[in-house]
């Protein structure tokens, strides 16, 4: 029989073992942790019985993409589930901003700005599903919906300070400015529109969905449904070589490009090899679980309903913090990414005590501590805040890549998103899953679409993997 090792088992290596056993080939995942799963882990980080995501919390490109709909992963244990609000954006004195699924219903709370809010979602939002067939490809593809995704991709080259002018009032530039921020670019650079453009459109396409029990969910289900296929597992191993494992007909790697380099060594020519090493790495993340007792005191009403929130003041004050990140300076006030998952999942919570989830944009590899600008940032916007904190878990720069060597220097999304690597990731190849050597891919998130655990990095690739065998 065909047989295929897949090393590493994020959403994007499972996904590729799935695609692989789904065609009859045997497949073997090796994984250096101890659990399965990478940036769709959960556990129990600060009181027992709050259950806190690890990584990964939010999942708007996950919902409805071709893996998706080719394994029921529902039958297996995975189920979605979604707050009232998607995200919201609070400012100062208790004003702010909300994105609903319903295209209608966020630009009637943007008052004057609501109607260029729809001119550039609601066109999206009706052609989306057709618009993921394209982007969730490379890019050296004939595209399946050329005119749908040429409005699509007309919004997601500007740089975010040009797309900004379409809207006038505190509330609508910033609350384009949170969403825009998760590409973690310099808001005047070109395409650093396209994370947020994507992610916008998404939220009234699919919402911002959690997994109901943690994002582990995501892991459960797909081994699950592994494990029916006769797919086997191997946990607590390192591979630093390729000579430690068996011979395959096929090796897949959810791994970064110079992890691969490493294990890879003298099976790949020198060229691909430089390529992978130059691969670039963004920004990092600095976290912060909280274990709350009762809610988050949100001065803005809408954000006590979010699922996702973005605190960081007005887009000027975002634009700054993010350019200096990039910088590599550490910006007084960070931009926080802060989540409550709980409003969707109330069974992550132990009684009145529920998880928060916080993470700041810092500097590329920054060996400081931000949980204080990190809760400054939450008081700031919910008074009190500090006052319901009755435990709380930090995972630093450092911890991240500790905890998943694909994280380099707190990179969780596994590549800056620069033009070239939004492009041809992670090297400028025809095919950008092969490594040049017969029976070897690479299928982590430093693939095209990037990041998300949306598995299609993993789809793409074994498909790759398929069309050798």
């Amino acid at each position: 029989m065909t047989n295929a090792v897949v090393v590493g088992s994020g959403p994007n290596g499972l996904a590729a073992a799935l695609t692989l056993a789904d065609a009859g080939v045997q497949v073997h995942v090796v994984e250096a942790a101890e659990t399965l799963g990478g940036g769709t882990r959960s556990s129990e980080l600060t009181v027992p019985g709050v259950v806190h995501d690890e990584c990964s919390g939010f999942h708007p490109l996950a919902v409805d993409t071709p893996f998706s709909r080719h394994f029921d992963l529902a039958a297996h244990g995975l189920t979605w589930m979604w707050a009232d609000v998607q995200y919201s954006h609070p400012l100062d004195g208790g004003s702010g901003a909300a994105a609903y699924l319903s295209v209608e219903q966020t630009a009637a709370g943007l008052g004057s700005d609501g109607a260029a809010w729809s001119r550039v979602f609601g066109k999206l939002d009706e052609r989306f599903g057709d618009i993921t067939e394209d982007f969730f490809q490379p890019m050296l593809h004939v595209p399946e919906h050329p005119l749908k995704l040429g409005r699509f991709g007309y919004y997601s080259s500007q740089p975010v300070t040009l797309n900004a002018r379409r809207w006038s009032t505190d509330e609508g530039r910033a609350l384009w400015a949170g969403v825009a921020a998760h590409a973690m670019r310099p808001f005047a650079t070109p395409m650093s529109s396209a994370i947020g453009i994507a992610l916008g459109t998404a939220a009234h396409t699919y919402g911002w969905p959690v997994a109901e029990g943690g994002s582990q969910a995501i892991a459960d289900a797909m081994v699950s449904k592994l494990r029916s296929l006769g797919a086997t597992f191997e946990t607590g191993r390192r591979v630093t070589t390729l000579d430690e494992l068996d011979p395959a007909d096929v090796v897949l790697f959810d791994l970064n490009p110079a992890q691969v380099a490493d294990v890879a060594g003298s099976r790949l020519s020198r060229g691909v090899a430089r390529a992978l090493r130059r691969y670039r790495h963004g920004p990092g993340s600095f976290k912060v679980e909280f274990a709350v007792d009762g809610e988050v005191p949100w001065l803005h009403e809408e954000s006590r309903r979010a699922g996702t929130l973005h605190l960081g003041g007005s887009f000027e004050e975002i634009a700054t913090t993010e350019r200096q990140v990039a910088r590599g300076e550490m910006p007084e006030r960070p931009f926080v990414l802060a989540g409550q998952q709980w409003l969707a999942d109330p069974s992550r919570s132990a009684g009145g005590i529920k998880p928060f989830y916080a993470y700041a944009h810092v500097p590329h590899g920054y060996a400081g501590d931000a949980t204080a600008a990190i809760e400054a940032q939450i008081e700031r916007f919910a008074p009190g805040f500090r006052d319901r904190v009755v435990a709380k878990h930090v995972r630093s720069v450092a911890d991240m890549q500790v905890h998943n060597p694909n994280y380099v220097g707190g990179d969780v999304v596994t590549g800056a998103n620069t033009p070239r690597q939004l492009l041809f990731r992670p090297r400028f190849a025809l095919d950008p899953y092969s490594l040049g050597t017969p029976g070897l891919y690479i299928c982590s998130a430093a693939t095209p679409p990037g990041g998300g655990a949306h598995g299609m990095c993993g789809w793409n690739a074994a498909h790759a993997a398929l069309a050798h065998l």
